[in-house]
């Protein structure tokens, strides 16, 4: 058995997932914390404060999540096809 550790394709889509879902549950649980705090603090405990930052922090971690699967979509990069390097 080898010591190194097998960079298949298959195991580095699973990373991705795990990283992913690991982002996924932090920023929700984020969000919900912030939204529970604003909603004592702020608005006379309404429960649309913990929807809302709920949501925004899921839509960073998918915002995150698909920046991470398609690298192209990342704003300022430029992909460089293999005849474009040679000239």
């Amino acid at each position: 058995m080898s010591s190194q550790k097998d960079s298949s394709s298959e195991n580095i889509v699973s990373q991705k997932y795990d990283r992913c879902l690991a982002d996924l549950l932090v920023k929700t649980g984020v969000g919900f914390s912030v939204g529970v705090v604003v909603s004592v603090i702020a608005v006379r405990r309404r429960t649309w404060p913990i929807a809302l930052s709920t949501g925004f922090g899921m839509g960073a971690a998918y915002a995150d999540c698909d920046r991470s699967f398609n690298p192209a979509r990342i704003s300022g990069t430029r992909i460089i096809s293999q005849t474009d390097e040679s000239k």
